[in-house]
């Protein structure tokens, strides 16, 4: 397979379905997808669909990974917080958008945060930071972020995250259990003004009490 000129399909057909930005667009151009789904998982890395990467988890459809950058309106240099790194993928993508040495990406899963950290070297993202531990409690070490979000569903955004918010920053995630929404916030004075957004499907978010 080009998967080159498969990953410049990808992008045509996102740009032809949704509104979103060049920018990220050419973040989707740019990241090679197949190096971060496992080798069953290649030939359909362009396809605009989740695909499993071990472990009961999956890597979001390409189309999800735009849809939430293009939300969060990711600028060059702003510190950016992941929980749930998965394979790396949504990381890479963040990365083209901010720079990888400003994304902090938190993996419940220590095998899973070892796949990323192998996917994103591999990729040229080395400079992604990524540590095993519990999402709930943000990474407090490289607080405060201009961004953040969420790639698993929570009953409710963790007040650890909105905590590690600088003002005026975003956060955006899936809430819910069955039913699931989008929610994206913004913290203004330490309080986080919330809206909501389309009905989403994603695997639940480890750890908590």
């Amino acid at each position: 397979m080009d998967f080159a000129a498969a990953r410049d399909s990808l992008a045509d057909r996102l740009a032809r379905r949704h509104d979103f930005s060049e920018r990220v667009l050419d973040a989707i151009r740019a990241v090679p997808r197949h190096e971060f789904v496992p080798d069953a998982q290649r030939e359909d890395a362009y396809a605009d669909r989740p695909l499993p990467i071990g472990d009961g988890q999956t890597v979001s459809a390409p189309h999800m990974v735009a849809a939430m950058c293009d939300r969060l309106d990711l600028q060059e240099g702003e510190e950016t917080l992941e929980i749930g790194t998965g394979c790396g993928y949504h990381a890479a993508v963040t990365a083209e958008l901010v720079g990888a040495g400003n994304v902090y990406s938190v993996e419940y899963l220590e095998s899973l945060a070892e796949t990323a950290r192998e996917n994103l070297d591999r990729a040229g993202y080395g400079a992604v930071s990524v540590r095993q531990g519990d999402g709930h409690d943000g990474w407090s070490e490289h607080a405060p972020y201009d961004a953040a979000y969420l790639t698993c569903a929570t009953q409710s955004i963790p007040i650890a995250i909105v905590d590690q918010l600088r003002d005026g920053g975003r956060v955006l995630a899936p809430v819910g259990d069955v039913n699931q929404t989008l929610v994206h916030g913004e913290k203004h004075d330490g309080t986080l003004d919330r809206e909501f957004l389309s009905g989403v499907r994603f695997v639940r978010m480890q750890g908590g009490e």
